[in-house]
């Protein structure tokens, strides 16, 4: 069976759910600290502390990052590891940008850098 690509709906669908997720303060926070954690990730204690908030409200968060596929999550022992998923944020990112500067060669890489297109 051939693997196809997802279809346009399906891409603006996952678009939607991302930004959606990372269109509350908190989340938008708690998807940084991954990013800046890098592969190593984060406990939720660890991210609870850094951030302020109470671990119930940050399960809450992550649960919506996780549903966006935005984020994962990893059993380590006891504890649960958060990772930022960067093929994700990526994807995310290519498709906002995909027709940057009218498809101009480079552009994409000049917007990136905050260079006007």
């Amino acid at each position: 069976m051939e693997h196809s690509s997802p279809s346009l709906a399906d891409q603006e669908a996952a678009v939607v759910k991302a930004l959606a997720a990372l269109a509350q303060p908190q989340r938008l926070r708690a998807f940084r600290a991954l990013v800046v954690a890098g592969p190593q990730g984060l406990t939720p204690g660890a991210m609870a502390e850094q951030l302020g908030i109470s671990p119930s409200t940050l399960s809450f968060h992550l649960k919506e990052l996780l549903n966006s596929c935005l984020i994962s999550s990893e059993a380590r022992g006891r504890h649960l590891i958060y990772r930022a998923s960067f093929p994700h944020m990526t994807a995310l990112l290519a498709y906002l940008t995909q027709h940057c500067c009218q498809g101009a060669v480079g552009a994409t890489q000049r917007a990136a850098s905050c260079e006007a297109c």
